[in-house]
């Protein structure tokens, strides 16, 4: 079995599981409990939205502001153009931003979210036979 599990300090964890929830992951309640919930996108695909002082428990760093510190970012490939800006309004109707404008190319269709944490989330729609087309030209 392969699987990522993402952990996410945050500053509200219901808020953060409320945001994830409209953007089409769903709860697990497996791995969720007072400090932390998970949700899932798919069988591959876990976040775990945490405290940070349970995030911090083990580690003891110091908490960035994610709002103001760029941290990696992530992509979460949809089927279609339509389910990406299906994705986006619900995200933005649940208090995240876009800080970007739409990303368009002939074979991809991108829009960015911050999430309530500074968390950058990609939704992207590829079209991999035209991408496999521009990929043989180069």
């Amino acid at each position: 079995m392969k699987q990522i599990f993402i952990n996410l300090p945050v500053n509200d964890v219901e808020k953060s599981m409320q945001l994830y929830l409209a953007l089409g992951f769903t709860a697990n309640p497996l791995f969720t409990d007072e400090q932390q919930k998970c949700v899932i996108w798919s069988d591959a695909i876990y976040l775990m939205i945490q405290t940070k002082e349970f995030s911090n428990s083990y580690l003891k760093k110091t908490n960035t502001d994610t709002n103001q510190i760029l941290t990696s970012s992530h992509t979460l490939p949809v089927e279609s153009i339509k389910k990406v800006d299906e994705i986006l309004d619900k995200a933005l109707k649940a208090g995240a931003n876009e800080p970007v404008a739409p990303l368009k190319e002939d074979f991809m269709y991108l829009r960015t979210i911050e999430d309530l944490d500074g968390y950058l989330w990609g939704i992207m729609y590829i079209d991999l036979a035209k991408f496999k087309i521009v990929k043989q030209k180069i």
